[in-house]
């Protein structure tokens, strides 16, 4: 069935480079049979609005104007993530069907739930590549949409550069 109406998949896009190379590795290698049908969702989770409950130092509340700063600046971030998403996009394969998204919350909720919602077909994130401790204490979201989602789930790893396996002799 995916063959006839094409294929939906949900590449999940951030700020790191990691989500960018896995970008272009899925539109490089996964969908290079360039089938005009398949759909392309560019999936940009914005991180949830920060409640402040707690005063500051110096005994008040952040201003309306602070926290209007921050919203802004947080929509900045994202439209340019998108955007600069889509070009590569647009640069590597420009036959296939991109649509965006962008979504506020936890980026390991929003995936999981827009993937279920779309029904995609896959899934395609970055791995940040974190070691046992940081995983550990910041978790990880490839890991953590890998067992949630209902759809096959591609993590690409972005390779090390040369500089950084080689031994000083």
């Amino acid at each position: 069935m995916a063959e006839e109406r094409g294929r939906t998949i949900l590449v999940a896009v951030d700020e790191g480079d990691e989500s960018a190379y896995a970008l272009s590795w899925c539109l490089k290698n996964f969908l290079c049979d360039r089938n005009p049908k398949d759909t392309v969702v560019l999936l940009y989770a914005k991180p949830g609005r920060v409640v402040y409950t707690a005063m500051d130092a110096t005994g008040y509340l952040f201003s309306p104007d602070v926290i209007a700063t921050v919203e802004r600046y947080g929509n900045e971030v994202a439209h340019s993530v998108i955007d600069k998403a889509k070009e590569v996009c647009k640069e590597l394969n420009d036959q296939i069907k991109v649509e965006t998204m962008v979504e506020q919350g936890d980026p390991r909720d929003v995936i999981c739930e827009v993937a279920d919602k779309l029904n995609v077909d896959c899934l395609v994130m970055g791995s940040h590549g974190y070691g046992v401790i940081k995983r550990a204490f910041l978790g990880s979201v490839s890991n953590h949409c890998a067992q949630n989602v209902k759809c096959p789930v591609l993590v690409v790893k972005k390779p090390q550069s040369n500089g950084a396996n080689h031994r000083h002799q």
